[in-house]
């Protein structure tokens, strides 16, 4: 059985490294795939460009998406997923330094799972991020469907 994924999605290096960091050093384990922008975010759920050869049958158990990504917005990649069966139940997590509720709002009613604020201490982003993982991991029913792909 292939090891459980999680896409984080994000663009600052700074973040990246935090999250993978502490996710690692708080037990996660899945396997953490970054993709830097949104296009490499879709390429990688949809098994199109370098991740032509990945099987289209394992999407990853959790998405953590920046909102503001360049190019394809994070919102953008949320809608893409939600428009097509093979993504539209994996949780996504939106993971933003912005304070502005209107793109959280249109976040909500696109079909996002949760939307987090980047807290600004490394500390406070560290207990944050362990909190979300341990919620999707172990609290949240994931309906079982099978899509017929």
């Amino acid at each position: 059985m292939p090891r459980p994924t999680l896409l984080l999605v994000e663009d600052n290096p700074d973040h990246v490294e935090l999250t993978t960091v502490t996710l690692q050093e708080n037990g996660a384990d899945h396997e953490i795939i970054v993709a830097r922008n949104g296009t490499e975010a879709l390429d990688y759920l949809f098994c199109e460009g370098a991740y032509s050869g990945r099987p289209h049958d394992q999407p990853p158990e959790l998405v953590m998406l920046d909102l503001d990504l360049p190019g394809i917005s994070g919102l953008e990649v949320m809608q893409r997923m939600r428009g097509d069966p093979r993504t539209f139940f994996v949780p996504v997590v939106m993971l933003t330094s912005s304070p502005e509720s209107s793109k959280a709002v249109m976040a909500f009613k696109g079909g996002l799972n949760s939307y987090v604020r980047k807290p600004l201490h490394y500390r406070d982003f560290e207990e944050k991020l362990e909190q979300v993982r341990e919620y999707w991991r172990t609290s949240n029913f994931a309906p079982l469907v099978n899509l017929g792909l």
